[in-house]
């Protein structure tokens, strides 16, 4: 019987040893997210394997069958970083024809003025300046005259698994076409903001070859996620009493709160 393992944008599960099974509702044709890890893996890259080269679909939710990566000590981060630097060399038109590559841009957590619209009514006046303030701070990030690669989209902890072979990047879901930096702003935060571990962004641009601390574009894509993050909780915690409270946890930095606690990974 497969055991449940956890819940995202997919849902996981544990059969057997082996095998995972990951069900979801894919965003393209699900054969070429298996072409694509066949591609991936024959840039250098450690990314998921199939199990079979076939999937199970009911109505709109598909079955994938990956073979299960077992864990091996603390994550390589200047390998993940060395990964994501192959991918951004790449040439996007190398990628799976069929397999969606969008602007970043335009995923819908990152239509601001649509979540505050959404969300705005929920949230106490300084913590909506705070925000504000920072979507104001960064408006027109996207028009920067920075060359598009091809990007993971959602470069974090919960994304990367170590084994013995190295680490492995999971959920290529969210793959697009931005700068360099959007693959770099989410780790950028991690320590800071998420309670992660200290240098963990440093080993991983050491890997890369480069650090971004000092890119306009990251910069601003490591706040702006901070802000899709926080809307996305308040949103959630308006039917679910847990994502409320991590709202607020959120918000109080945002309030600018001097005493505001590290956030939680949803």
């Amino acid at each position: 019987m497969p055991v449940l393992v956890r819940t995202g944008m997919n849902a996981l599960f544990a059969a057997g040893d082996e095998v995972m099974l990951r069900i979801g509702r894919p965003t393209a044709d699900p054969a070429t997210a298996i072409e694509l890890s066949h591609c991936l893996v024959e840039h250098g890259l450690r990314v998921p394997r199939y199990a079979y080269d076939d999937v199970v679909a009911d109505g709109e939710l598909v079955a994938f069958a990956v073979m299960r990566e077992h864990p091996s000590g603390a994550v390589d981060w200047a390998g993940v970083g060395a990964m994501v630097a192959v991918l951004h060399g790449l040439d996007p038109t190398t990628v799976v024809d069929g397999y969606p590559t969008p602007p970043c841009s335009t995923f819908p957590w990152w239509d601001f003025d649509r979540l505050l619209a959404e969300t705005g009514t929920w949230i106490d006046d300084r913590a909506l300046a705070g925000l504000h303030a920072a979507i104001e701070r960064h408006r027109g990030w996207e028009v920067e005259a920075v060359p598009l690669v091809l990007c993971h989209g959602d470069v974090h902890p919960g994304n990367v698994i170590q084994t013995t072979a190295g680490p492995v990047l999971l959920d290529w879901d969210l793959l697009c076409l931005g700068p360099a930096g959007w693959d770099h702003g989410p780790l950028m935060t991690w320590a800071e903001r998420w309670g992660g571990e200290p240098g963990t962004y440093e080993s991983f641009a050491a890997g890369y070859g480069r650090s971004f601390r000092d890119d306009p574009v990251a910069l601003a894509v490591s706040e702006l996620r901070l802000v899709a993050a926080t809307l996305m909780r308040v949103r959630a915690g308006q039917h679910d009493p847990t994502a409320d409270e991590e709202a607020e946890r959120r918000l109080r930095w945002w309030r600018g709160d001097p005493d505001a606690p590290m956030w939680r990974a949803s």
